[in-house]
């Protein structure tokens, strides 16, 4: 094992070369990987911008129904069409979105807890790959946290999600936990995100920090910028624009599109951040002029 006595922290992380190991494939690092598991990370990143919308809506495995997600029969249907990826649980799939909408499916598989308990740092591999392989999902999706009390049975989790994925050609999402008692900052996401990728999971998600274009530049697969809490549209756009612009291959977001004034609107200019080059201030001024057009049909 490494002396961690007079180890060195990072510091050449050479930002602005782009990634080495691409040949002709346009997902980070996933040159080397076989012909289904690039069919899977195709449909979740689009091959015209090797980025990607996701819309996660698998917040009721811990917290039951949350303001903006009572009826997800009633909200998918109308948010589904604008997102590249839907992030849920198999339940939560299986019973409100429709099988005719084809969208790629990152499947939540881990549980352990829920919101009563105040603690989801002891989750587990719940859902068996077979059931990832019926449900077709194009990336199976684990939290792990580190630094915290359930490291080692969430890294252990994650390990397994990787060695059952790689199986059957199916992807794993390694999603960075950061709970209540841990540091959100950049030495953190540094190597957070390092460890996910380097126990093997094809694509990360995070969150955004300081000095992010480190992060992206020192995780050697795709960095997929969760959300988070609900903030003023404009603020959430600003988010997506900054994690674009340091390198992340797309946003995750949830509570700021569901709780959002207008859903699909929102949904909508995220798009318009992540795929079509837009600014924040010019994502948001889109976002304005649906929102009004909106609410003049249905006054």
């Amino acid at each position: 094992m490494a002396d961690m006595e007079g180890n060195k922290d990072a510091k050449q992380f050479a930002q602005d070369v782009a990634f080495a190991n691409t040949g002709d494939f346009h997902v980070r690092g996933a040159s080397n990987l076989d012909w289904g598991m690039k069919d899977r990370l195709s449909r979740i990143f689009k091959p015209e911008t090797g980025k990607t919308v996701m819309l996660a809506f698998d917040h009721g495995y811990f917290m039951g129904p949350t303001s903006g997600l009572e009826r997800l029969d009633l909200l998918i249907p109308r948010l589904a069409k604008h997102a590249d990826c839907l992030m849920a649980t198999r339940g939560a799939i299986r019973t409100s979105v429709p099988a005719n909408y084809n969208k790629s499916i990152a499947l939540r598989i881990s549980s352990g807890s829920s919101i009563l308990q105040n603690d989801l740092s002891h989750e587990s591999m719940v859902v068996d790959i077979e059931d990832a392989i019926r449900m077709n999902a194009s990336a199976i999706a684990i939290q792990t946290f580190i630094g915290a009390e359930g490291q080692k049975e969430t890294i252990e989790a994650l390990n397994k999600a990787v060695n059952l994925g790689s199986r059957y050609s199916i992807p794993t999402l390694g999603v960075v936990a950061v709970g209540k008692e841990m540091e959100r900052t950049n030495r953190f996401f540094l190597l957070a995100t390092r460890m996910l990728a380097e126990f093997g999971a094809q694509i990360v998600k995070t969150y955004y920090c300081d000095d992010f274009e480190k992060v992206v530049a020192a995780c050697p697969v795709p960095l997929v910028v969760a959300g988070g809490k609900k903030v003023p549209e404009k603020d959430a756009l600003t988010l997506a624009y900054n994690s674009i612009q340091c390198g992340a291959a797309g946003v995750d977001m949830g509570r700021n599109i569901f709780q959002s004034e207008y859903p699909e609107g929102m949904l909508q200019a995220v798009n318009k951040v992540v795929h079509d080059g837009f600014t924040d201030k010019e994502a948001y001024a889109f976002y304005l002029d649906l929102a009004n057009a909106n609410l003049q049909v249905n006054k």
